[in-house]
């Protein structure tokens, strides 16, 4: 199942640095994906997507290059990579689970000035596809172009968006916000959750439906990211996604050995990744389970999302058999022991004592999370 990758950083890069250069790259995750035990489908070869903001002189909204070759047989991937740099890069490997080879299918998806892509699934997608149209504005609906059930969350995300008050199709000069955009999110999970919970139990049981939603969105409206980690189960891992934070990441052997550096108590690029770009342990963080993580201006917060598939205990613990069956969690024998947490940023009105540690699952550093009430 796909593989996506989120850069924002205070200067441009190379989309050459993380695309194709690392040695774990997400173009060499779509042909030897290491940490992800998928032996059902072992390659993410149906298709890719790049997204990326350019000059604001040109406009606000993104560029999308889309295609349905296998990314590791596209020449033209490599022609632009290696000469298109970007503050904000969104990128995304296909393994398809719903609609069919083609452009349209292939993320990331994008209006006006928004960009979005997830990792996963939507459960009992065919029985939930039609309410889920029903609840859109027709030109949400009649947006639509492709036939994922990834492209239709984000027709429900737009929706939810317009319903608080905010023209998706028109941002204000300096984005839309952290808050509303994560907001919006947990809004659009709930839909999705509800839309679940009224399939009638007798289809469930006669179909054998999996209903269980794998939700690793990521949006952004070019000036912040919120990317979700999410499972509507209580007791299941969700797929597995990292973030890894410092001032420069570079080549050092040229050899495809980057590495993130911090050389201050800032962060000039912060990267978010399916699977991390290095096999280096230390320099990546395991997002909690059903969480979001938002990034404002290079700064990170990681969020619990608190509905009924959350639990309160900082000791809970998940079973990754149902992910690890969907080939979506990482490989514990490819990891390092743990090692402690690194510098995080939570929410400033929330005091320390709110924070929640969570147990390190799969032998990655685990973010702390910033205790909130969904609003």
């Amino acid at each position: 199942m796909c593989r996506f990758l989120v850069y924002k950083g205070s200067d441009e890069i190379l989309l050459s640095k993380l695309i194709l250069d690392p040695t774990h790259s997400i173009l060499t995750q779509s042909f030897d994906s290491r940490l992800r035990l998928d032996l059902r489908r072992p390659h993410n070869g149906d298709g890719f997507g790049i997204g990326y903001y350019t000059d604001p002189k040109l406009g606000p909204e993104p560029c999308i290059f889309t295609s349905t070759i296998p990314a590791w047989n596209c020449i033209n991937l490599q022609r632009i990579a290696s000469k298109t740099a970007s503050p904000l890069i969104f990128a995304h490997v296909r393994a398809t689970t719903e609609g069919s080879l083609s452009d349209d299918n292939c993320h990331p998806f994008s209006h006006g000035s928004l960009m979005w892509m997830h990792n996963g699934g939507l459960g009992g997608w065919k029985y939930i596809k039609r309410p889920l149209g029903e609840l859109l504005a027709d030109k949400w609906y009649l947006g639509v172009q492709g036939g994922t059930d990834s492209e239709w969350a984000f027709a429900l995300y737009l929706d939810t968006l317009e319903k608080m008050g905010h023209n998706p199709s028109s941002m204000p000069p300096e984005g839309f916000g952290p808050t509303v955009l994560r907001h919006c999110m947990l809004k659009t999970i709930k839909q999705i959750n509800d839309l679940i919970t009224d399939i009638p139990p007798r289809l469930v049981e006669e179909e054998s439906l999996d209903t269980l939603s794998l939700l690793n969105f990521a949006v952004t409206d070019g000036h912040s990211v919120v990317c979700t980690r999410y499972v509507s189960s209580r007791t299941d891992e969700a797929a597995s996604l990292f973030y890894s934070s410092g001032t420069t990441w570079e080549d050092r052997g040229h050899k495809g050995e980057f590495q993130m550096d911090r050389r201050d108590k800032g962060a000039d690029i912060v990267l978010i990744a399916s699977e991390p770009l290095t096999f280096e342990r230390e320099s990546w963080v395991t997002v909690p389970t059903n969480s979001t993580l938002t990034i404002h201006k290079q700064t990170v917060m990681v969020h619990p999302i608190i509905d009924e598939n959350y639990s309160y205990n900082p000791y809970h613990c998940r079973s990754s058999q149902y992910a690890r069956a969907k080939g979506l969690v990482a490989n514990e024998k490819a990891s390092n022991t743990a090692s402690s947490t690194p510098r995080f940023t939570p929410t400033p009105d929330l005091p320390e004592s709110n924070k929640i540690r969570r147990p390190d699952h799969l032998s990655f550093r685990s973010a702390p999370r910033v205790r909130e009430s969904v609003a």
